[in-house]
């Protein structure tokens, strides 16, 4: 989601939807307390903060001057869970959530209008949450990209009819030009864009399964230069570690949300 319509001076072009379509283009988490889940991620992943355009509910995260992820105090207000969620970019907001809707996915929000674009809150047939946007996507998003300070795994229950899911929707593997390639690599489905790889999705998640970290979900993964000091500061601020190894730490924030912190070094 597009949390920042400002445009920096001598900026001319803006990426859009239409021309990544299919790909990832964002994370966003929903929050109950922006301060609160500001501090807790300066201190585990070192992100600086800056205001957006759609007002004090919305914050976005910056490494180095990179756009990083966004923060919406709308969790209460939508009445739904604390979580990080990916957002795909597509064409028209309206289609794809029909798409979904007629493949046996739910919308649980939108298309709400959030200018220069609209989003929309899913859930696919096994219940993993995703986002889509339509529109202008952040400011120096081909920076985000180029960095690739996030990645995207959906652990699902089985992989094959999540890709088919996701391509009907989203036009993966269709024949518009510049669609995202999918292929099964290693045990798993693979998402590129333009050539590189953008998301995964393996199978053996449980739907009935009570623990999130089994059950069916999009999984957010940040690139970090040091897992443990990551793991260390989660605990020290409130937080919890669900799994931890040399490489990689799959992490719960103080407000719920879980998320994976992994080596920028090991491949993705």
């Amino acid at each position: 989601m597009n949390h920042d319509t400002s445009r920096p001076r001598g900026v001319t072009h803006i990426v859009t939807s239409h021309s990544v379509f299919g790909a990832p283009c964002w994370v966003s988490l929903t929050s109950r307390d922006v301060d609160a889940t500001e501090d807790f991620y300066r201190a585990v992943l070192g992100w600086e903060w800056r205001s957006a355009k759609l007002g004090d509910r919305f914050r976005m995260a910056l490494v180095d001057g990179i756009p990083v992820a966004g923060i919406a105090a709308v969790a209460d207000m939508w009445q739904m869970a604390v979580a990080w969620t990916p957002y795909f970019a597509v064409p028209s907001a309206d289609e794809a959530v029909a798409r979904a809707q007629e493949r046996g996915g739910t919308a649980a929000v939108g298309p709400i209008s959030f200018p220069p674009g609209r989003a929309a809150l899913l859930a696919d047939r096994d219940g993993a949450t995703f986002g889509i946007w339509e529109g202008a996507l952040v400011v120096d998003w081909e920076k985000w990209r180029q960095a690739a300070p996030t990645f995207i795994r959906l652990h699902t229950r089985d992989a094959f009819d999540a890709a088919i899911f996701y391509g009907e929707v989203l036009d993966w593997a269709s024949e518009r030009s510049g669609c995202c390639e999918v292929r099964y690599e290693g045990g798993e489905v693979v998402l590129r864009s333009q050539g590189d790889i953008v998301a995964r999705i393996e199978s053996g998640a449980l739907g009935a399964e009570p623990d999130p970290t089994i059950r069916p979900h999009w999984q957010i993964h940040f690139a970090v230069e040091d897992v443990a000091a990551c793991v260390r500061a989660a605990e020290v601020h409130g937080g919890s570690v669900l799994s931890k190894g040399s490489d990689e730490a799959v992490l719960r924030d103080a407000d719920g949300a879980q998320f994976t912190v992994t080596s920028r070094h090991s491949e993705r």
